[in-house]
C-alpha cells in the first residue's frame, strides 16, 4: 500500500499545517476578490446612475423647438470629464442623437431597455459591459428617447487578474515560509519526545536510575513523562525484588542441598552398618521434603502471580474454618503454654482448602512467635458487605520498616532467627496471594507488643 503521508511526525504535521494554512489564505482570497469586484459594481453604479440622471434631466427640459445640435452640445457639456463613460442616446425613431466614448455602444446592447437602475453585464465576444439601457418619458407617457450608459470593465478585469497574480505569489511566499517556520517549531515542540528517547536508550539492567525532568516537560507531554517514569520506577523496584527473590532462593535451597551432599559424603566416606544407612536416608529424606514444599510453595505463586489459580467456589463458613485449624495446632499451642480462642461467624464465597490453608498460615506464625501463656485470638465479624478475619498475637513489636516487606518472599523481619525453625518465608507471600486470588485485602499492624493479621473478604 503505497504511503500518502511520509513517516516522520514533523514532516507530517508540517504538511498538514501548511494544508490547512493553503485552505485558509484560498478561502480569504476567494473573499477579498468577491469584495473587490463588489466594490468596482457598487463604483460603476454610482457613475452610471448620476450621469444618466443627468441627461434625463437634459432630455426632458428639451423642447420641440430644440434642435439636434443643442441637445448633442448639452449631453457634450454634461459628460465632460468622463472618458471611461460609453454613451449613446437615440430618438424614437431609433436614430442615433448622441454617442460618446472610445467605444460605441454595440446595437444588440441597445435593442432592449432594463426600464431600472439596475446594471447588467453584456459582451459581444471580445469586449465586455456592464451597462444600464433605458427610455425616457415624455409628459404624456409616451417613449421620446433611449438611453445607453456603459463603462467598458476591461480595465477592472486587468486589475483583478493583477491583483490574483500578486496575491497568489505573496500567498505562495506566505506558504513556504510557514511551511518553514511550522517545521522548526514542531521541530523544537517535538525535542521533549527526543529526550525521552535518549533516555529510553540508556536504559539497562544496570541503569535504571534516570529519569525525565518533570519541570521542563511541556503540559501536553507531562501525564506522558510521569508514566514513563513510573514505569522505571516499577522497573527497578521489580529488578531488585527479583534479585533479593534470586539471591534468597539460592541462599534457601543451598542449605538443603549442602546437608544432603555431607550426610552422603559422610555415609560413602567408609562402610557403614545397615542402621547407619537408614538413618541418612531418613535425615536425607527430611531434606527432600523440604526441597519439595518449597517448589511446591514457588510454583503455586508463579501460577497466583500470572492469574493461574482460579478457586473453587463455594459457600465457606468461617468459623468453621478457623475451629478446624484451632483444633490441629491446640497441641503444639499448649507446649508453649498459649490459649486459642476464636469468636465471631461470616459466610464468604471461595475455596474452603485455600481458605483454610490462609487460616494455617497465619495461626501457625502467631503460635511462632507469640510469647508463652498469651492468648491467640481469631476473630470474625461483618463490616457492610464484607467479612473481616483477624488473628492476634502477643509477642515482639515488628518495627514499623519492616511490615510493608512482611508478604515478600523469603523476607524475615529478623535475619538472625534460625531458619529451619520458621521454615523457608513464603508463608505469608502464598497469604497474600490466595487472599488477592479471592478480591480480598490483607493487612498488619504491629504496636505495644500486639501484632495483628487483618483480611477482608467479600462476603457470600
Amino acid at each position: 500500500m503505497i504511503r500518502l503521508l511520509p513517516d516522520s511526525i514533523t514532516a507530517r504535521t508540517s504538511m498538514l499545517f501548511t494544508l490547512l494554512a493553503a485552505l485558509v489564505f484560498s478561502v480569504m482570497g476567494l473573499v477579498i476578490q468577491a469584495s473587490i469586484n463588489r466594490h468596482f459594481v457598487e463604483q460603476d453604479k454610482t457613475v452610471i446612475t448620476g450621469k444618466l440622471e443627468l441627461i434625463n434631466n437634459i432630455l426632458q427640459n428639451a423642447t420641440a423647438t430644440d434642435n439636434t445640435t443643442r441637445i448633442q452640445r448639452q449631453l457634450s457639456s454634461a459628460l465632460v470629464g468622463h472618458h471611461d463613460l460609453v454613451v449613446r442616446v437615440q430618438n424614437s425613431a431609433g436614430q442615433d442623437v448622441f454617442m460618446a466614448g472610445h467605444d460605441r455602444l454595440p446595437d444588440a446592447a441597445m435593442m432592449t431597455a432594463t426600464g431600472s437602475l439596475a446594471l447588467r453585464s453584456w459582451s459581444d465576444g471580445t469586449i465586455a459591459y456592464r451597462l444600464v439601457v433605458t427610455d425616457i418619458l415624455m409628459s404624456d407617457g409616451k417613449p421620446e428617447w433611449r438611453v445607453g450608459i456603459a463603462i467598458n470593465t476591461l480595465h477592472h478585469a486587468k486589475f483583478l487578474a493583477a491583483f490574483e497574480r500578486e496575491l497568489l505569489l505573496i500567498g505562495s511566499g506566505g506558504l513556504l515560509c510557514m511551511a518553514l517556520f511550522g517545521w522548526v517549531a514542531i521541530r523544537r515542540g517535538l525535542r521533549p519526545v527526543q529526550k525521552m528517547a535518549v533516555v529510553a536508550e540508556s536504559i539497562s539492567a544496570q541503569r535504571l536510575h534516570n529519569r525525565l525532568a518533570i519541570e521542563t516537560i511541556p503540559i501536553e507531554l507531562e501525564s506522558l513523562a510521569r508514566a514513563f517514569n513510573a514505569m522505571l520506577d516499577r522497573l527497578s523496584d521489580s529488578l531488585e525484588r527479583l534479585s533479593a527473590f534470586s539471591s534468597d532462593l539460592a541462599h534457601e535451597l543451598r542449605t538443603p542441598v549442602n546437608n544432603l551432599m555431607t550426610q552422603t559424603q559422610v555415609l560413602l566416606s567408609k562402610p557403614r552398618e545397615n542402621d547407619d544407612y537408614r538413618e541418612v536416608l531418613y535425615s536425607n529424606l527430611e531434606e527432600f521434603e523440604r526441597l519439595a514444599r518449597m517448589i511446591s510453595d514457588m510454583l503455586f505463586l508463579a501460577k497466583a502471580d500470572n492469574g493461574l489459580i482460579i478457586p473453587h467456589r463455594e459457600t465457606v463458613q468461617l468459623a468453621s474454618e478457623i475451629t478446624a485449624v484451632l483444633d490441629f495446632y491446640e497441641a503444639l499451642a499448649a507446649d508453649k503454654s498459649l490459649t486459642l480462642n476464636t469468636s465471631g461467624q461470616a459466610l464468604v464465597m471461595g475455596d474452603a482448602l485455600m481458605l483454610r490453608r490462609v487460616i494455617s498460615n497465619l495461626v501457625s506464625n502467631a503460635v511462632r512467635h507469640a510469647y508463652p501463656e498469651t492468648v491467640i485470638h481469631v476473630a470474625v465479624s461483618t463490616q457492610g458487605n464484607e467479612a473481616c478475619l483477624t488473628v492476634q498475637n502477643v509477642g515482639d513489636t515488628i518495627p514499623e520498616q519492616h511490615l510493608p516487606h512482611l508478604f515478600e518472599r523469603f523476607y524475615r523481619a529478623d535475619g538472625a532467627r534460625q531458619r529451619t525453625e520458621e521454615g523457608v518465608g513464603l508463608g505469608l507471600a502464598i497469604t497474600r496471594s490466595i487472599v488477592f486470588t479471592h478480591q480480598g485485602k490483607i493487612k498488619v499492624s504491629s504496636q505495644h507488643g500486639m501484632t495483628q493479621f487483618t483480611i477482608t473478604l467479600p462476603l457470600a
